[in-house]
């Protein structure tokens, strides 16, 4: 029996010996296999996470649990598969006797082993990438919080409509009063009262003015639902879609501006009972429509103007009372000013910032004489209240040029933000801005003219649906035109338009432009095609517009720019960001002898063809780029037009060519105010050595830094050399333990001379990071921090706070509450001076 024992003992060994031996027979033909499998998983990796990234960002869509999961494994394997991969040499040499011995047999062997398993681990999770879907809705928060300015007077009405919410026999009520009363303001106060309390409302934001009031509240109400716009051809078929799910749901509809009778039912709202427990909030300035909607006026407010010492209280607090005191006669004076705005909250804000910078008796005199007279024509849409007051403002700006650029927004959708910067530019193309005779000159002042419409109040307050071209009796006189916002397919209709210089399509669903449509716009100077996801193609007319000053082609899916373009000789800014499909650009951008703005970031045309032609762009001023590996951006280094442009973002994209970047290399770069690392690049350490001495090598202009997919790297401490940063997003990144890695800070503090970090730093969003442990370790002062946005960061305990950090800042600290629960403060101090500061995301 023993001899039987010990030979089962060493045919077990003879077997293991033997199943040791299949590794390394098959090593030398299982390592090609793994690079091959090992590319292929990355690919379908970066195809997945392309898709990931269109559904977050272009969708707002949440990624799935499957696929978030699938994208952290595949990191995983394809790091220690790489790591393989490059020890393989060593282990390759050892073989001999065809590949099935060794020299070192025990290592070899094991090495075998591991390729084998890494490489049925690769094919495996191959095999499990492709997912028909990869994002869903994300859950909807019960209300989203709404800007709103502190009030003056209307606290007792945010009472009453809370007081009126709470009666069940109450479905619907009216909020109604003069324009500019404050209706809205109250609207807001109520929006975020339910933002900020605990309730079991579903609540719905929706503006519905006088364009269409149906349509625009059924794409809002569609929206906050999560129900998708596309395929709808009628309103009804969106009201069924709406009323499906709102007739599950204890909804809150806050309807702000409706000018007549809503009908509820045509739009798929459920009218509110008893029984289902929803609500319906709506302002008006008609009383008529407020009976019409509510027919117990009970249940209906009507908001009334500010008493004379509320009204004078808030046009003090925006005149100053510095002004008031300029001279003895000012006061008694701007008490009539504020008699004459009548208790108007709106009229007493614009007012007063107009009259903020006045001085002299002579000039409250004048003022009340105009606002005394009484006004003719009032524009539909202005009540008579308003417009003398609204017109005293206009009057009051600068100048005629400021009242250019102050009508030119209204080009603009209603409701809408602006895009400070793509205003300013559509304002120097348009020619306002054309006695600065450089670039930097006019964006400054644009940014002044902004600044003094904010502070008069006239920016505080298009798309009407069109689903085709419309129509006009007198092309001829039009000078500008706006169809932003709509539902426009095709443009096959040509316009004899020979004064036009503005045209906005952007934002349709244009998918056809006839060759022959801008044939008849000679004077065309502004262009803006942007955000047409449909349109693959431009017409070669377009060489026609030989005016054109300012061409916007962002987010569109055009392929190929015509070389017709090069007829565009006074072209000065042409934007072709995130043209992801852009993949032929003829060589025509040098032929652009005058352009000053070149936007680029997220095109996929290989830039350094670009590059090569920006070196005749005498003119270029402004640029925006793509890099997608290192040697495409050493080679753009070395162009002069490169270094010397103000570079507004350049992004790196990928660089899989390298596994290090000497980020510094860029600090040459000046101004350069943004930056962005993205795209599953390979890079594991972003270095940071060089000869700092007196600030040289730091990015001074530096304002933004965004961090995405980089997988490899552990810390971010390279910015420190970024002193005047505003605003941190770090997102994706799967090995990224700190931010700030002391060791490599204490390597170059005495260069740098600077230990005062983030001393700008207004915004930091941490976000899928699940190896963050630390920001950095010592507690800072975060003197100007406004918002911490901290999601999916499960090891990040600590924050570098103390009870110092962020003084007389209302900082806010958005995250998940259970998150929250486990945060490790310093001290019981600190705790207690930023509980208060946690927002539930």
């Amino acid at each position: 029996m023993g001899n039987i024992f010990s030979i089962s003992l060493s045919l077990d060994t003879i077997i293991t010996r033997c199943w040791d031996s299949a590794f390394l027979c098959k090593l030398e033909k299982n390592l090609p296999a793994l690079k091959t499998e090992v590319e292929d998983l990355k690919a379908t990796r970066r195809d997945l996470m392309s898709r990931v990234r269109v559904a977050e960002d272009e969708k707002q869509l949440k990624r799935l649990p499957q696929v978030d999961l699938w994208l952290q494994r595949a990191d995983r394997v394809i790091t220690d598969a790489d790591k393989l991969i490059v020890q393989s040499p060593q282990h390759v040499e050892k073989l001999c006797m065809g590949g099935c011995c060794s020299r070192h047999p025990r290592s070899t062997h094991k090495f075998g082993k591991q390729i084998a398993t890494i490489l049925q681990e690769v094919k495996g999770l191959k095999e499990k990438g492709d997912f028909s879907d990869v994002a869903c809705k994300p859950p909807i928060p019960s209300a989203n919080k709404r800007p709103s300015d502190p009030t003056v007077g209307l606290e007792s009405y945010v009472n009453q409509v809370w007081s009126c919410l709470q009666k069940e026999q109450v479905g619907i009520i009216g909020i109604y009063g003069l324009g500019g009363v404050g209706k809205t303001t109250l609207l807001n106060q109520i929006n975020n009262k339910f933002h900020d309390t605990t309730h079991d409302y579903h609540v719905i934001w929706a503006v519905a003015s006088q364009d269409r009031p149906i349509e625009r509240v059924q794409d809002e109400i569609a929206k906050r639902i999560g129900l998708s716009n596309e395929g709808w051809k009628s309103i009804e078929e969106k009201a069924a879609d709406i009323f499906n799910v709102l007739r599950k749901k204890k909804f809150a509809l806050l309807l702000d501006d409706i000018w007549e009778w809503f009908d509820l039912t045509r739009a798929g709202v459920p009218l509110p009972t008893q029984g289902n427990g929803s609500k319906v909030i709506f302002t008006t300035r008609r009383r008529d429509v407020c009976c019409q909607m509510q027919p117990n006026m009970d249940n209906n407010i009507r908001v009334e103007c500010l008493p004379p010492g509320e009204a004078f209280k808030l046009f003090e607090e925006k005149v100053g009372s510095e002004t008031l005191q300029m001279h003895p006669d000012i006061c008694k004076l701007a008490e009539a000013v504020v008699e004459e705005c009548a208790g108007l909250p709106l009229a007493l804000i614009t007012i007063g910032r107009a009259m903020a910078s006045k001085k002299t008796p002579h000039e409250w005199k004048y003022a009340i004489e105009v606002l005394r007279q009484s006004t003719a024509s009032v524009f539909p849409g202005v009540g008579k209240e308003m417009f003398p007051k609204l017109k005293f403002s206009y009057d009051c700006l600068a100048d005629e040029k400021v009242k250019s650029c102050f009508l030119y927004c209204s080009l603009y959708p209603e409701d809408k933000s602006i895009e400070k910067d793509e205003l300013i530019h559509c304002w120097i193309g348009e020619g306002l801005l054309d006695e600065h005779t450089n670039l930097s000159s006019a964006r400054n002042r644009g940014h002044f003219i902004i600044g003094s419409l904010i502070d008069a109040c006239l920016l505080e307050k298009q798309g009407v649906q069109l689903k085709e071209q419309p129509k006009a009796k007198k092309w001829e006189e039009v000078i500008r035109m706006s169809v932003m916002d709509n539902l426009i397919e095709n443009l096959t209709d040509i316009l004899a338009c020979p004064n036009l210089q503005t045209l906005f399509l952007g934002r349709n669903r244009l998918k056809v432009i006839i060759n022959d449509f801008f044939n008849f716009m000679p004077m065309l100077r502004v262009l803006d095609l942007s955000h047409n996801m449909n349109l693959k193609e431009l017409p070669v007319g377009i060489g026609k517009l030989v005016s054109l000053e300012h061409l916007n082609l962002s987010s569109t899916h055009i392929r190929k720019l015509p070389i017709e373009l090069k007829a565009l000789k006074n072209l000065k800014y042409l934007n072709l960001e995130r043209t992801r499909r852009l993949r032929i650009i003829p060589q025509l951008i040098s032929s652009f002898s005058k352009l000053q703005v070149l936007k680029m970031e997220g095109c996929c045309y290989q830039c350094s063809l670009v590059l090569e032609e920006m070196e005749h762009l005498n003119y270029l001023n402004v640029l925006t780029i793509t890099f997608t590996s290192t040697s495409e951006l050493e080679k753009a280094l070395g162009f002069n037009k490169f270094i010397s442009c103000a570079i507004e973002h350049v992004s790196l994209q990928g660089f899989r060519d390298s596994r290090s970047l000497n980020i510094l290399a860029l600090a040459n770069l000046q101004p350069l105010y943004s930056l962005e690392l993205s795209g599953y690049m390979v890079i594991e350490d972003v270095k940071i050595e060089s000869n700092i001495i007196e600030g040289v090598g730091c990015f001074h202009s530096l304002r933004s830094i965004y961090l995405f997919d980089c997988n490899q790297l552990r810390d971010a401490s390279w910015i420190i050399f970024a002193p005047h940063l505003e605003r941190l997003i770090i997102r994706d990144c799967q090995g990224l333990e700190e931010i700030i890695s002391e060791e490599k800070l204490s390597e170059v503090a005495e260069l740098k001379g600077n230990s005062n970090l983030f001393s700008k730093l207004e915004f930091l969003h941490l976000h899928n990071l699940p190896k963050m442990k630390t920001i950095y370790r010592h507690a800072l002062l975060f003197p100007q921090l406004k918002r911490i946005t901290i999601l999916n960061c499960l090891m990040l305990k600590k924050f570098p706070l103390n009870s110092n950090s962020a003084k007389g800042r209302r900082l806010v600290i958005e995250g998940d509450e259970g998150w929250w629960k486990d945060v490790e403060w310093e001290d019981e101090s600190t705790q207690i001076a930023f509980f208060p500061s946690f927002k539930h995301r």
